[in-house]
């Protein structure tokens, strides 16, 4: 099986794209001031992408400002679903 980088393509979300979280997300150890596998995000929270970065020169990474919930959580595109086209 080939493990293509998916940096190859555009990325599936831009800056201001309002998306929802597909699943719960937890902290990883990466959020800090929350213990390792606290419930972070819910599934179905509205975040707005704040901005795209990459990890591992690989992957796309999102910056989703959850304003109700006061958090800024990096997510992968797999995790997340827009909601609505960025203004």
């Amino acid at each position: 099986m080939i493990d293509e980088s998916e940096l190859y393509g555009p990325s599936l979300f831009e800056a201001g794209s309002k998306v929802q979280s597909l699943r719960d997300i937890r902290n990883d150890g990466t959020y800090p001031g929350r213990p390792v596998g606290a419930v972070l995000i819910h599934r179905g929270d509205v975040g707005y992408v704040k901005s795209v970065g990459t990890y591992l020169n690989r992957f796309y990474v999102y910056a989703i400002d959850f304003v109700e919930q006061g958090m800024l959580v990096g997510m992968r595109g797999h995790e997340l679903e827009c909601v609505e086209a960025s203004a």
